[in-house]
């Protein structure tokens, strides 16, 4: 079977003729364990980032899926899959931390400090927090990411924030943008995607959390520029629809529409997932004609 090459350099779209190509390479070269085969199917299907690495995470990713419906077998795996967010998750350690009630008014906390998570210690303290109070957990990241602690005046620990790669492919988004599949392909790291806001259980700070999203807009670019060698003009989250969305709206995130509620190698409507709302903040006045040349 031929591929379309553009469309493999997105996502591939898992139809019954890719699976039966999967079939063929697996019992073609029984002497391969699993991460080979996702990388050699990497190359097959010329499945790439914006920068020209393979992705071979996503496409261990699809194969664990398409094993676990039973539309493929996998070689046994050499060692027991990580559990996202569950117990022993990217050997998260449960860290000893200050769980003292913070019932204030936000002007009482202020001015407050805001860090970048990046020594051994700290990120170690961030994964916890995440693990422990967040409803997603944490799951490893891949690729170029940001982390943050929000601090009261006093250093007491008020949020976290995880920011990553943005979605490979968002209609609502990319509608919004204006862009075309090559823009997008080419200018897609001038997005981050806000994949973890915590505000623990103990916290309670009315208009914190807009707050938060506001001083954080002031200094991502800068922030991602000094570590990555490039600015951002766009962030982007996905609110699941149980939630108001209340504290992005009120930082003037823009609503754009909603996921379709399919994972992103789903093309056949099999394997539903909740829905989301789509908010995206632009970070300049310029970000639309940043991200179209």
């Amino acid at each position: 079977m031929m591929y379309n090459q553009s469309m493999m350099n997105n996502q591939p779209e898992i139809t019954h003729s890719h699976i039966i190509q999967i079939r063929q390479l697996i019992a073609d070269n029984p002497e391969w364990n699993r991460s080979k085969l996702s990388k050699e199917l990497c190359i097959l299907w010329d499945w790439r980032s914006p920068t020209n690495q393979i992705k071979d995470i996503s496409a261990r990713s699809l194969l664990r899926s398409l094993d676990k419906k039973g539309l493929i077998e996998l070689p046994a795996a050499r060692w027991a899959p990580r559990a996202p967010g569950g117990k022993g998750a990217d050997k998260i350690r449960d860290i000893k931390h200050d769980t003292t009630s913070i019932n204030a008014n936000l002007r009482e906390l202020m001015p407050l400090r805001i860090e970048i998570v990046s020594s051994k210690q700290d990120n170690e303290l961030f994964k916890s927090y995440i693990h422990l109070y967040h409803y997603l957990g944490f799951s490893r990241v891949i690729g170029e990411n940001m982390k943050y602690f929000v601090r009261s005046q006093n250093g007491s620990f008020l949020a976290c924030l995880l920011f990553g790669a943005a979605a490979w492919s968002c209609r609502d988004r990319d509608e919004f943008i204006g862009w075309d599949q090559e823009q997008r392909k080419a200018r897609l790291p001038m997005l981050t995607n806000n994949v973890r806001f915590l505000i623990p259980e103990w916290v309670r700070v009315d208009c914190l959390a807009s707050h938060v999203l506001s001083l954080i807009a002031r200094r991502i670019s800068a922030d991602w520029e000094n570590k990555y060698g490039h600015p951002l003009y766009l962030i982007e989250t996905f609110v699941d629809d149980r939630f108001k969305a209340t504290c992005y709206r009120a930082a003037n995130w823009i609503c754009v529409g909603r996921t379709a509620g399919r994972g992103r190698n789903d093309r056949q409507n099999e394997w539903a997932l909740s829905k989301k709302g789509i908010y995206l903040l632009p970070l300049n006045r310029k970000w639309k004609e940043s991200l179209l040349t």
